[in-house]
């Protein structure tokens, strides 16, 4: 169980650094000392898979492989990698902006392929160690990319038949004459892993653990269903039967399709779970604690038939349950996980969650959110859990009270959590969550910065403005790591090293 302790949620992307979005550079590195100094032993971050279609990871091209958006240019430059002259193309000063995900799909690439042309044959030997280790899977997204590469990008559902099918003898003549296009995507993963186990690194001798996500279904257009299509539910031209999503409620009245492709659990089962044990295994070494994303859907899983427009005639099936976990768990050991189990519930799924003794999640406003029936004020939380005051999905606190909340919602909970404006709302609505039962507290970073709904990072089900929100530079200082320690320390959170 969790000890009683508490984080902060950032995104990689959400760092403030130069040319355009977030990396594992050096405003990384600083904002694990500003943990440090607040007394805070975890950092929650989001999906670091390549973002796939509405620039979101949840939708990547690999269930494994990394974001090389996330790979630092300046160390790049400091490591001989690069010119500074390479650089000269960038918008240095772009260091809080919204993330402009059309830049950097134009600019990144080509600097890392001239990274590349400088440096792999000095690395050649590094490389290919990393790919002897990881070829597992490397190896396969490799080959996708190059081929998505060869034929513009489009989905590999688009693709030519023998590549679609994966004819060996197509596939085989096809890394022959273009092994360099393959060496690339090795050099590029090894980067990746290279500059985010050193940072992990950091943060673990600081005492600062990570906790990462893990969504639970892959993409359509991703490695994951191209190579191995027998693990999920497609016809005969490999198109999805059934895709993911959640059922109409009062949060969205069609339902949330998502459009990912279901998995064929009886396969999966017959293979003794193997594809989820490589892939927890890979989780369990880039992260400290697992947060498994939409867990309920192990227990039961919404499926909506392919090709509809909404979700509102899809039907639940049954999932794995706890003997893909107990697979888990007797392939790896016990690993430090928590999930996301919010949304429809049943006995069923309780029973199930119970077994498996994960903390589950608790959302500070929903406690105070006439839709959601499920409402419980915090001083009734488990111990065994993890509260927000809200997540990447949410609006910020003030977003909430000034947009959502209704005015006599709003009163309540000023008097139930006696919010102030001397103290600031969103400040109270830390101090609710740091107070309450669950062991684990955690609060987005735009709560601690008391921003509002301009500064809201994802709206479930739309695309087009979200995951693009970065922090200020000027942001983090000696004031709010102190008055995040001082409430940490008083309701008996602070980590015992600092």
């Amino acid at each position: 169980m969790i000890k009683r302790s508490s984080g902060v949620l950032l995104h990689i992307s959400s760092l403030p650094s130069p040319y355009g979005i977030g990396t594992f550079g050096k405003e990384a590195y600083r904002f694990v000392d500003f943990l440090h100094e607040a007394g805070q032993l975890y950092w929650q971050i989001l999906p670091l898979g390549i973002t796939g279609y509405g620039d979101s990871p949840y939708q990547s091209p690999s269930a494994f492989a990394g974001n090389h958006y996330f790979i630092d240019l300046e160390v790049l430059v400091e490591e001989g990698y690069l010119d500074r002259g390479d650089l000269s193309h960038l918008n240095e000063e772009n260091k809080s902006l919204p993330v402009d995900y059309n830049d950097i799909f134009l600019t990144r690439e080509p600097l890392l392929r001239k990274a590349y042309d400088r440096q792999y044959k000095n690395k050649k030997k590094q490389v290919a160690d990393f790919f002897n280790k990881e070829k597992d899977w490397l190896e396969p997204f490799a080959l996708f990319m190059a081929i998505k590469s060869f034929h513009n990008l489009v989905s590999w559902q688009e693709w030519p038949e023998e590549y679609r099918n994966r004819k060996p003898e197509v596939l085989e003549k096809f890394m022959e004459e273009n092994r360099d296009e393959l060496d690339f995507w090795y050099f590029v993963q090894y980067l990746f892993f290279e500059q985010w186990e050193k940072l992990k690194g950091y943060a673990n001798k600081k005492n600062i653990k990570i906790i990462g996500d893990l969504p639970i279904y892959v993409a359509e257009d991703s490695t994951d269903v191209w190579a191995n299509p027998e693990l999920y539910l497609l016809d005969e031209q490999k198109r999805p039967l059934l895709v993911a999503g959640c059922p109409p409620d009062k949060f969205a009245l069609t339902g949330q399709l998502w459009g990912n492709p279901i998995y064929n659990w009886e396969v999966m089962k017959s293979e003794g779970y193997q594809w989820w044990i490589k892939r927890m295994a890979m989780s369990a070494r880039i992260y400290d604690v697992i947060r498994i994303d939409h867990f309920r859907g192990f227990e039961s899983y919404y499926q909506i038939p392919y090709g509809n427009q909404t979700a509102e005639f899809g039907q639940w099936a049954k999932g794995p349950g706890i003997e893909l976990f107990n697979a888990i768990e007797e392939a790896l050991g016990k690993l430090e996980i928590v999930v996301e189990d919010l949304g429809f519930e049943t006995v069923e799924f309780h029973a199930f969650k119970e077994s498996t003794g994960y903390p589950g999640m608790y959302i500070l406003q929903f406690a105070f959110d006439q839709r959601n029936q499920g409402n419980q004020l915090p001083y009734s939380y488990e111990k065994n859990s993890v509260v927000y005051s809200g997540t990447h999905d949410n609006n910020t606190s003030i977003g909430w009270i000034e947009t959502e909340a209704p005015k006599e919602v709003f009163e309540f909970v000023k008097e139930y959590l006696l919010l102030t404006e001397e103290e600031g709302y969103s400040m109270g609505f830390i101090r609710a969550t740091w107070s309450s039962a669950s062991n684990l507290a955690i609060a987005p970073m735009q709560d601690l910065l008391g921003l509002g709904a301009a500064a809201r990072f994802n709206i479930p089900s739309t695309m087009g403005n979200n995951w693009k929100w970065r922090m200020n530079p000027t942001d983090i200082n000696d004031s709010i790591a102190l008055k995040l320690r001082r409430l940490t320390e008083t309701y008996g959170r602070l980590k015992s090293d600092a």
